[in-house]
């Protein structure tokens, strides 16, 4: 029975997701083993460093349907470690003891790091997928509401106007330079190991670098300088990235759930039949998946310390801080395949009330546009006058509750250098947008 959160039958799906869990999953890890071996005995038996015979048998019984789960549970007790109980049982399975070749000048960390290396691979490749689909749902509604108009809000208070395409486009530049990231990171991190006891290959007499660059070849992945046994920083790189990425999905859901407030009610999650119901309030409509993704980073943002706190490792072989990374590397991947599914779910279908924003902007009768006035007054009366009468006036408008227009055009000492009409175009949001929609058509030529 399922006691995590990541592998409930009932959360499990709302925490993660069902191809993250199969890429850290029991059966991938061990036939990510099966995969090295294999590939080791190959280009073993290429280089004659083992007999022919012997790698073509090893190759042939490096199958995961050939896996033993129960001996191979006990045996894993019993060592400390998976990787001599699936080569006791390649052995076991080969003729004539020709697996006595299997793993010939490896450590077991060599497998396991190889196979974390392949598990991270096909994770991140999910992850990009995800990034690229987070990002197009972004642009689309970066274009769509180029030039709708919608309250920046600064300390939680209305500040000055900008349009919602602008607050996605802003956002989607973010996702974009993870995209970036990503590609940048896949050379670093995408890079096996094999080096034996202390990482010097003392194990082999001869081949032994022709062994591990046909090996690296072989499994597609990048040959190291020199051993990175205590040396983490790449493992500790990608939970770092994993964590920068949770920020954004963050950054994200905070936006949403305090757009959906009753009071503010701008944009909305989804909607689906009963989805964010109240056992108890049948009116309420709850920002379900921001919830999660919050629950989510927040978690996610803890491994990824604690694979910082792997990297500090003794001497050539560690003694604990490696064991870190088999707890935190497979639950940050999985959480974060569950807040990019919950942001995926927002963006795609997210509702928009283009004509709340615009009330939401005059409830201040037009107080968000002292900035726009103490501006256009400037060059007439100087800046800084301008602002303390307009901040005088914004006083005086909320105490006799009047709209500001009003309060500036009866000024005597404004009404004689601008005229009615000015202050309208002054006060008119649609006027005050700055650079947005220049900016927002950066950001999307940046794309292509």
């Amino acid at each position: 029975m399922a006691s995590t959160i990541i592998d409930s039958r009932v959360f499990g799906d709302m925490f993660s997701d069902a191809r993250m869990r199969d890429v850290w999953s029991d059966e991938n890890r061990t036939a990510k083993y099966l995969d090295i071996e294999r590939a080791l005995a190959k280009v073993q038996g290429e280089l004659g460093i083992i007999p022919k015979e012997a790698a073509d048998e090893i190759v042939r019984n490096c199958n995961l349907s050939q896996i033993d789960w129960a001996k191979l549970k006990a045996k894993t007790e019993q060592i400390g470690y998976p990787i001599i109980a699936v080569v006791n049982q390649i052995n076991a399975n080969c003729r004539d003891k020709l697996g006595e070749y299997c793993h010939w000048g490896a450590t077991t960390q060599d497998i396991t790091d190889t196979a974390a290396v392949l598990q991270m691979r096909e994770g991140l490749a999910l992850v990009e997928q995800d990034l690229d689909e987070i990002g197009d749902a972004l642009a689309a509604l970066a274009k769509k509401y180029r030039d709708t108009p919608v309250i920046g809000r600064s300390n939680l208070q209305q500040a000055t106007p900008i349009t919602f395409g602008y607050k996605m486009a802003s956002i989607l530049a973010g996702i974009d330079r993870h995209r970036e990231r990503l590609q940048q990171l896949k050379p670093r991190v995408l890079m096996g190991e094999f080096g034996g006891a202390s990482g010097t290959l003392s194990s082999l007499e001869k081949g032994a670098m022709e062994t591990q660059a046909g090996l690296m070849k072989e499994l597609g992945l990048a040959q190291p300088l020199i051993s990175w046994h205590t040396v983490r920083d790449t493992i500790a790189e990608v939970g770092a990235f994993l964590g920068l990425v949770g920020g954004s999905l963050g950054k994200i859901a905070m936006d949403v759930k305090l757009m959906m407030q009753t009071e503010v009610a701008e944009v909305f999650e989804p909607f689906t039949p009963g989805r964010g119901s109240s056992s108890t309030m049948p009116q309420k409509r709850n920002p379900i998946s921001c919830l999660y993704i919050h629950a989510n980073i927040s978690v996610a943002r803890q491994h990824a310390a604690a694979l910082m706190d792997a990297m500090v490792a003794d001497h050539e072989r560690s003694t604990g801080p490696w064991e870190i990374e088999w707890v935190s590397l497979p639950e940050i991947f999985c959480l974060m395949s569950g807040a990019l599914k919950q942001t995926k779910f927002i963006l795609k279908g997210l509702e928009v009330d283009a004509s709340r924003m615009r009330a939401n902007i005059d409830i201040t009768h037009g107080l968000v546009m002292s900035e726009a006035v103490m501006m256009g007054l400037g060059p007439c009366i100087g800046r800084e006058y301008a602002h303390d009468l307009v901040y005088d006036l914004c006083r005086q408008a909320i105490a006799d509750n009047r709209p500001l227009i009003e309060i500036l055009a009866a000024h005597p000492e404004i009404s004689k250098h601008v005229s009615r009409a000015q202050l309208d175009a002054m006060c008119d949001p649609a006027n005050n947008l700055g650079q947005a929609g220049v900016m927002v058509d950066r950001v999307l030529e940046a794309r292509r």
